[in-house]
């Protein structure tokens, strides 16, 4: 039975397990999208993730629009992702952190060549240089998306604050303009002939 968010933290509140699991399974995809769309490594993005969740126990009955949760559960994935990059930034990486290779899009195929792993590597950081091109509702949309089921638009209009209807047209949108943008980082640019 599905219940709104406001009943499921109620729910949660007074110590309802099945409304934690609920309110987790509905949720932890947005959670994770919020936290990977920073670039984070698969164990950063998971601690963005469990300090997340951390957060909405300690504010439980002090969220004013419950109704709104994934727009908190979004901003505060959000904030915690910032945060970790800041502290990052203080701290100087080992070798085995700078490891670039794990990324939203996942590790490059490890078949031994070099050749195939730069490669990928560079349409991987052009990709996710045309996508720093987009707007931030574009950014924002593009990353939820990825990873909800299309049969959960409601979830990503009320995460958005867009209508359900608007989420398709907008999508194709904003792929369309990823697409130019990705065109022009990485085309060769014509040379004039003698």
């Amino acid at each position: 039975m599905d219940r709104s968010p406001a009943l499921l933290l109620k729910a949660a509140a007074d110590g309802d397990s099945q409304a934690w699991h609920q309110i987790v399974d509905d949720y932890h995809r947005l959670v994770w999208s919020v936290a990977r769309g920073f670039r984070l490594s698969a164990a950063d993005a998971a601690d963005v993730s469990q300090t997340t969740w951390l957060r909405l126990v300690e504010n439980l009955d002090r969220i004013q629009n419950p109704d709104q949760l994934a727009g908190w559960l979004a901003t505060t994935a959000r904030r915690e992702s910032l945060r970790l990059l800041r502290k990052a930034r203080r701290e100087i990486p080992d070798s085995e952190e700078t490891d670039q290779n794990a990324s939203f899009f996942g590790d490059a195929d490890d078949d031994g060549d070099p050749e195939t792993a730069l490669v990928a590597e560079q349409d991987r950081s052009d990709l996710w240089d045309a996508f720093a091109t987009l707007s931030e509702r574009c950014r924002n949309l593009l990353r939820v998306v990825a990873v909800t089921p299309l049969e959960s638009y409601a979830a990503v209009a009320e995460a958005l604050g867009m209508r359900v209807g608007s989420i398709g047209p907008t999508r194709s949108r904003c792929l369309e303009h990823l697409k130019r943008a990705l065109k022009a980082l990485t085309s060769v640019p014509e040379t004039a002939g003698p």
